[in-house]
């Protein structure tokens, strides 16, 4: 599949781009506003009055309702906008939707563009992710451990202030590098008005965010994170912008950017106006959105944030609407093909970017590929296992004995997509909680849930996601408006949880049997799901060779069981790997020393309160 004329980098046409023309040198400028009677370039270059400066309307089949103006004199990094006077007369100041380079404070100005002369260092890096394996997507059946995080509140200066873009690289990367992950995940980076957002209402989709540095430093912060090994994925939002004056939002008088249907343009939850993904123009605009960020800036691929609200036309506050598609259902087929194309897209052009969707609902075949009648996401967010646990971890033991299910009943459905296991920033923020904070019982009970809860989302089936803070036990929720408590790394118990956190996703680096069958039913079976008394579970993990197993027990009553038998493939010598009960990670130490042996299949362990172990065959016996 391709967009409806091929326009993929439309960027490289729209924006201001620095030309000559005549000899002189200067900006050439474009914008599309088809039902603007007038369009006039202001800024600081003209007094901001632009009598002088309207704009031509460009003639031809192609690109109908643009408009273009070459100004000389003008060189990179001035303040401009677009002038736009309706049918109406009104006149509206508009950021350029273009824009690469913005301000989000004073006046929430475009920026004239400078000529690219960033000289990147991370070929390594790109050329060993480019590598394609029989001519699949690299990423699908490789290990995916990802820090999420927002940039503006993981550190900040001793002064409070948020910190540059490199500065916050020189510190993430051997942070990141040191405990095992593999990518971070950014809270949107776009540019937007309003700081408490965190970012989900953009208005310069083109443009990095200015509160934290430069385009060159945002730059500097991929390059950074490829040279220490760490891939960098954005978290973006292709369904929806937000309404203020300056951006998108009837941009040149009508319905433009958005659905001209005010139900669907301009209705859902969180007061944003959602893209018309029917238009060729926006369907253009996002597509090139995204070749923009995985090429000039190289990005390793996107979260998208809200697509059941573009995959459905009566989603959230458009419940009740009575909005119908031609065939009576409630998808919208528009959408539903702009999402097939837009990953499609993306894959043929960059066959190893990661395409994660955050979507809750049921839709059959979000990660099978487009051509096969799916969406064609890499992964998708598995948002139910996560709520189900937190709920369960909560628990008191008796409501944990008639709760068992919350346990198990995802792996019903672990296999029907390529899910990721997401303990994400809305699990910390919406509650109005912490992770920490969720977890039942007094502080040492805490912590013990904690490192089980971590424990088992390492050992469950799909790709692994935990939000900043999670890694030390952050005890407060998450505040945007400052850092993270890192005074915690003052308090033993909260070294403890961070050094198992690092000896966890170390572990699931070199035990291949934790991710190279998350997505099928070979690569799990089940020991115990149903002891509901006790609260226990154990399963298999199995990698793609035979006798590459791991056998997972977890306990999560607070007794506990000094011979917990467990059903194991025969004649096989076992050891323990990781116990998150170890007197290391501020346990009681109720641990399995030495060689462990079988017999007639079975194998009886210690099984600590509140504690997961990880147990490997060793060799026939």
């Amino acid at each position: 599949m391709e967009t409806s004329n091929s326009h993929i980098r439309e960027y490289e046409y729209f924006g201001s781009h620095m030309a000559k023309d005549k000899g002189q040198d200067g900006a050439m400028f474009r914008v599309w506003a088809p039902n603007a009677e007038d369009v006039m370039v202001v800024g600081d270059f003209n007094g901001w009055d632009g009598t002088g400066h309207i704009m031509k309307k460009v003639n031809g089949e192609e690109r109908q309702g643009c408009h273009q103006l070459f100004i000389a004199g003008i060189g990179p990094g001035q303040r401009y906008k677009y002038l736009i006077r309706t049918k109406e007369g009104k006149l509206l100041y508009k950021s350029d939707p273009y824009a690469q380079s913005s301000m989000h404070t004073p006046g929430f100005c475009s920026l004239t563009t400078a000529e690219d002369s960033y000289v990147w260092g991370d070929g390594e890096w790109i050329k060993r992710r480019n590598i394609e394996k029989k001519g699949e997507r690299l990423n699908i059946e490789e290990r995916l451990n990802i820090y999420e995080m927002h940039l503006g509140s993981w550190k900040r200066g001793d002064d409070g202030s948020v910190l540059n873009y490199r500065d916050i690289a020189s510190q993430l990367a051997p942070y990141v590098k040191g405990l095992g992950f593999t990518h971070v995940e950014l809270l949107p980076v776009t540019e937007y008005p309003h700081d408490p957002s965190w970012g989900y209402q953009a208005t310069g989709y083109y443009s990095a965010t200015s509160r934290y540095g430069s385009t060159e430093d945002f730059k500097y912060f991929v390059e950074t994170l490829h040279k220490s090994g760490i891939g960098v994925i954005m978290d973006w939002v292709p369904g929806h912008f937000c309404k203020d004056e300056h951006g998108l939002y009837r941009f040149d008088g009508t319905a433009l950017y958005e659905y001209s249907n005010p139900l669907l343009g301009d209705v859902n939850e969180w007061g944003t106006a959602n893209f018309d993904l029917s238009r060729p123009e926006v369907q253009d605009f996002i597509i090139s959105n995204a070749m923009f960020w995985l090429e000039e800036y190289h990005i390793d691929g996107f979260r998208m944030d809200a697509v059941a609200n573009t995959l459905y036309l009566d989603y959230g506050a458009r419940k009740g609407s009575g909005l119908k598609n031609i065939r009576g259902g409630r998808e919208n087929l528009e959408a539903e093909n702009f999402i097939k194309m837009l990953n499609s897209t993306i894959s043929e052009y960059h066959p190893s970017a990661i395409l994660i969707s955050e979507e809750p609902t049921l839709w059959p075949g979000s990660t099978k590929p487009a051509d096969e009648g799916g969406l064609g996401f890499s992964y998708k967010w598995n948002m139910g296992f996560i709520s189900d646990m937190l709920k369960y971890m909560g628990m008191d033991p008796e409501a944990k004995r008639k709760n068992h299910e919350l346990i198990t009943f995802s792996i019903m459905y672990a296999f029907s997509e390529r899910f990721i296991l997401a303990l994400s920033h809305d699990e910390v923020s919406e509650s109005g909680k912490s992770v920490y904070s969720r977890m039942y019982g007094q502080e040492y009970e805490k912590m013990a849930g904690l490192r089980l809860l971590y424990g088992y989302i390492m050992a469950h089936p799909g790709k692994k996601l935990e939000f900043m803070g999670c890694e030390f036990g952050q005890v407060k929720n998450w505040d945007s408006s400052g850092e993270l408590d890192w005074e915690l790394m003052k308090d033993p118990s909260h070294i403890q949880i961070l050094d198992f956190v690092r000896d966890l996703n170390e572990f699931y680096e070199k035990e291949k049997a934790l991710w190279e069958m998350d997505h099928t039913y070979d690569g799990f079976q089940w020991i115990n799901c149903g002891s509901t008394e006790d609260s226990t579970v154990a399963f298999i993990r199995k990698g793609i060779k035979k006798d590459d197993f791991m056998i997972i027990a977890c306990n999560f009553s607070p007794g506990a069981y000094d011979n917990y038998l467990l059903t194991v493939p025969e004649y096989l010598a076992y050891n323990e790997m990781l116990n998150s009960d170890s007197i290391k990670y501020g346990g009681k130490d109720l641990i399995n020393k030495g060689r462990l042996k079988s017999e007639s299949g079975y194998l009886r362990i210690k099984l600590a309160p509140l504690a997961i172990t990880f147990i490997k065959p060793e060799k026939k016996v």
